[in-house]
C-alpha cells in the first residue's frame, strides 16, 4: 500500500505475482514508497481518501473478479471517497454483444463494479468503445498504440518496408491508424475458413427454424438467404515487404498463424503480430512457436511470463507509464487530453 503526501493510496490485488510487479512499475512513478498488497479487511484508515485499487487478469479470471469486488467493498464500507479500479485488460469485454440466448456479461461485471462501490475505471484498448456506454461512472479508456508505434520504429530493422495488415475486415479501421500514424501501406485479408464474431452476434437463429405445419402459421417471413464465405484473399500487395498484423486481443492464435501462413504465400519475407492484450491461452506458444510469424509484440496489461517462457518469440512492452500519469491527472484533477494526443477515434 502506498500512501502519498496529497492523500490517495493505491492498493494492489494478491491476483497474481504480475499484478504487483505492474502495480510496482506504476507507483515509481506516482509515490516513492514500497507496494503491498491488501487483504479484505481495511487495516488503516481511508475515510476520506481517494483510492486506486490495480488489478490485472491473470488466468483465473473469475477469482480476480471477486477479489476486486470484494476490496472495492471493503473500502467502500471504510468510507474512501473515491475507488477507482485501474483494469488494463478489462475481462469478458469481447462478450459484449447478445449471441443467441446468451447473456451480455460485460455488460453484467459494469453493474457489478458499480454496485461494489467503485466510482471510475482506467482501462486501455476496450475490445468495443461502446463498452463505457455500459457503466454508470466514468471510463477511461487508454491507448497502447503509442507504445507498439514506437516499438516498430525502434526494434523493427527496416520498418520502412513494411506494410500494415488487418487480419479481417472488421480490424481495418485500427490498421488504417497505425498505418496513417506510421506513414505506411494497409493490407486487408478478406475471407475466412470458419464463422467470424458478427455471424453469432445477434441471435438470427433463434428461434430455431421449424415450421408449424398445423394451426395458425403466422405472418410468412422472406427467406433468409445464407452467407457463404469467399476465398481468402490479401487485398494490397505485401509481397517483399514486412507484414505487421495489429490486433487488440491476441488469445486463441489460430486467426494469426493462418493469416501469416497466406501473406506468406503472397511473399512477405518478415511477419510480426502487435497487439495491446497477449491472453495467449491453451497452446498458443507451441502455435506461434512452429508458425511462420516471426515475432509477437504484446504489453504487460495481462500476465504472460510463461508464455515467454515457452516461445521466445513473444516480446513485452511496458506500458505502467501511462496507467502511472493517468492516475497522478485524475487525483490532481488535470485533463485527461495529453494521454490521447493524436488518436483516433477508430484506434
Amino acid at each position: 500500500m502506498n500512501v502519498a503526501k496529497s492523500g490517495y493510496r493505491v492498493f494492489s490485488a494478491n491476483s497474481s505475482a504480475a499484478c504487483t510487479e505492474l502495480a510496482k512499475k506504476i507507483t515509481e512513478s506516482v509515490v516513492p514508497h514500497t507496494i503491498g498488497q491488501t487483504r479484505v479487511d481495511v487495516k488503516e484508515s481511508v475515510r476520506g481518501q481517494t483510492i486506486f485499487i490495480i488489478q490485472t487478469i491473470p488466468r483465473d479470471v473469475n477469482t480476480a473478479i471477486m477479489e476486486l469486488l470484494v476490496m472495492a467493498y471493503a473500502l467502500k464500507t471504510s468510507c474512501a471517497k473515491n475507488i477507482i479500479g485501474v483494469i488494463p485488460y478489462f475481462p469478458y469485454s469481447k462478450q459484449c454483444k447478445m449471441r443467441k440466448r446468451g447473456s451480455i456479461v460485460c455488460k453484467l461485471l459494469a453493474s457489478m463494479l458499480a454496485k461494489a462501490g467503485l466510482t471510475h475505471i482506467i482501462t486501455m484498448d476496450l475490445h468495443q468503445k461502446e463498452i463505457q456506454g455500459f457503466f454508470s461512472f466514468p471510463v477511461d479508456n487508454l491507448r497502447a498504440s503509442p507504445f507498439l508505434i514506437q516499438y516498430i520504429q525502434e526494434e523493427i530493422p527496416l520498418y520502412r518496408n513494411a506494410i500494415i495488415v488487418a487480419k479481417s475486415p472488421a480490424a481495418a479501421k485500427r490498421a488504417q491508424s497505425y498505418a496513417e500514424r506510421l506513414r505506411l501501406g494497409l493490407a486487408v485479408i478478406h475471407g475466412e475458413a470458419q464463422c467470424s464474431e458478427s455471424d453469432m452476434a445477434d441471435g438470427r437463429h433463434s428461434p430455431p427454424c421449424v415450421r408449424n405445419t398445423t394451426g395458425h402459421t403466422g405472418l410468412e417471413l422472406p427467406l433468409m438467404m445464407a452467407k457463404e464465405k469467399p476465398p481468402i484473399t490479401v487485398v494490397g500487395d505485401v509481397g517483399e515487404r514486412i507484414a505487421i498484423i495489429v490486433d487488440d486481443i491476441i488469445d486463441d492464435v489460430g486467426d494469426f498463424v493462418a493469416a501469416a501462413e497466406i501473406l506468406k504465400e503472397r511473399g512477405a519475407y518478415k511477419i510480426y503480430i502487435m497487439a495491446t492484450h497477449g491472453l495467449l491461452s491453451a497452446d498458443a506458444p507451441r502455435l506461434i512457436e512452429e508458425s511462420a510469424i516471426d515475432e509477437v509484440v504484446v504489453t504487460n496489461t495481462v500476465p504472460h511470463e510463461v508464455q515467454k517462457l515457452q516461445c521466445p518469440k513473444i516480446k513485452t512492452v511496458d506500458v505502467s507509464m501511462i496507467l502511472a500519469e493517468a492516475i497522478r491527472r485524475i487525483h490532481n484533477g488535470e485533463s485527461m487530453a495529453y494521454l490521447f494526443r493524436n488518436i483516433t477515434v477508430d484506434d
